[in-house]
């Protein structure tokens, strides 16, 4: 790992070496095809935007609000957050949100899990991330 930030922020970033798979998709986990990333253009309020994660794997739903600080259990309160109603369950969390092409963010946390109403995604925006380190994003 590079470097990290939380809590106040929910990121981190590694590098990564020789015999790494840097090809710039997300797993549409056999719901869909794998997802090629084109850029990380911010998706509006309303925007359609689909979720990548370990557990529950391919969910979408819609942006709800932007910049928003949530606490979550035990204490951790994170800022600057976008949420969404693309449903998450434990272990989703570090998962890839997109809209389209575009890269929105990694998955912070979640109010509840798939299959349960109003459930709502909470994702740390990627070009913040980018920002703070002076990183670019790799696409095709």
């Amino acid at each position: 790992m590079q470097a990290a930030s939380h809590p106040g922020d929910d990121f981190a970033w590694v590098s990564v070496g020789n015999g790494w798979w840097t090809t710039p998709v997300v797993l549409g986990w056999g719901t869909v095809p794998d997802q090629l990333v084109r850029g990380s253009a911010e998706a509006p309020v309303g925007a359609s935007v689909c979720r990548s994660g370990r557990t529950t794997h391919w969910r979408c739903g819609h942006v709800l609000s932007k910049n928003q600080t949530v606490n979550f259990v035990g204490g951790n309160v994170v800022h600057g957050l976008t949420l969404t109603s693309a449903c998450a369950g434990g272990g989703d969390s570090g998962g890839s949100v997109l809209s389209g092409d575009q890269a929105q963010g990694v998955v912070s946390g979640a109010g509840g899990n798939c299959g349960e109403s109003n459930t709502v995604v909470s994702f740390q925006p990627v070009n913040e991330i980018l920002d703070r380190y002076g990183l670019t994003l790799h696409t095709s």
